[in-house]
């Protein structure tokens, strides 16, 4: 069982603090969360509703994650504060913020000397107050495998839906994802700030990503999609980036790579096989691609996700 615990601190952002619980909660048989203060008892909140943490800064010894909700930015935690995360740090655990709860991991040097984001209203605060950390504001979620930090509010739906996909595969994040009604996957490299954060439903964007998707076998370009769509191509890239904050490209490969996730873990097909059926061409190609979007290859992706195989395979390609 893997051990999450939730740090609310001092005027703890109520939206933050819900998002993990609502995410991992789901899955108890995978999960278990709980919610800890420096003090047990109540916790200040930026709203209307009690907070109650029922254990202290013990619990970080104890949890094979450690997520940071946002919280007042002004606030510098306690020494011993950033002593536990420090120490859940150093003995493996895996240390995540939410929004402003970058603030919390700054000072303790976690980030040092490592790319990292926040809210897009706190990134210049952030990296005026922290100057080694390489912090960057155009993106929703950044992972370094042992630390992540994401964007402001909503970005957090997005890097927690990541991490279980890292944890347990694309198909157990979609069926949380597709339960609150979100995106599956919107990549880290997504910018925070969209003229339109969503195409209108109907609208003609949304329609030729649809049709996209079903048509991630075929050799697309941004012309193909922009002829869907109705548009000249310079015209539809700008458009499609205003409203998706990616560019025509990034966002089909994400989405061939996310397919490709899916099929490795509930099929035999040869990674070749999957490879050409997402539209990726090669087995290189996309052991190149998943080694970026999950830093494993297809065969141990395969193994983690899927188990032992139904049936003898002669592929040599993982």
């Amino acid at each position: 069982m893997h051990r999450i615990s939730v740090l609310a601190l001092s005027r703890v952002v109520l939206f933050d603090l819900a998002i993990p619980l609502e995410i991992f909660d789901s899955q108890p048989h995978r999960y278990t969360t709980t919610v800890c203060a420096p003090t047990p008892g109540p916790v200040p909140s930026t709203g209307a509703l009690p907070v109650h943490a029922t254990a202290g800064l013990a619990s970080l010894a104890e949890a094979d994650t450690v997520i940071v909700p946002g919280f007042d930015p002004r606030d510098v935690p306690e020494r011993e504060v950033l002593t536990a995360l420090r120490g859940a740090a150093e003995r493996g655990a895996r240390v995540v913020s939410i929004c402003t709860g970058a603030f919390a991991l700054a000072p303790t040097g976690l980030l040092d000397r490592r790319s990292a984001t926040t809210h897009w209203y706190y990134t210049d605060e952030l990296a005026r107050r922290y100057p080694r950390v390489r912090v960057d504001p155009d993106v929703l979620y950044v992972d370094h495998g042992d630390i992540a930090t994401s964007a402001g509010m909503a970005a957090g739906i997005d890097l927690c839906l990541h991490l279980v996909r890292r944890d347990h595969g694309a198909e157990t994040a979609a069926e949380i994802a597709r339960h609150m009604v979100v995106p599956p996957h919107r990549s880290g490299g997504q910018a925070q700030l969209l003229d339109r954060p969503l195409p209108a439903d109907g609208g003609t964007l949304a329609a030729t990503c649809d049709w996209a998707r079903h048509h991630l076998d075929q050799r697309l370009t941004v012309a193909d999609l922009a002829r869907h769509a109705g548009y000249a191509p310079r015209t539809f890239a700008r458009h499609f980036r205003a409203q998706t904050g990616t560019t025509p490209l990034r966002w089909l490969t994400a989405q061939r790579v996310h397919q490709a996730r899916r099929l490795l873990e509930r099929t035999d097909r040869t990674v070749a096989d999957i490879a050409r059926s997402v539209g990726l061409g090669t087995a290189a190609n996309l052991r190149t691609q998943l080694a970026r979007d999950a830093h494993t290859s297809p065969s141990a992706y395969r193994r983690a996700y899927q188990g032992s195989l139904r049936g003898p395979r002669c592929d040599s390609t993982g």
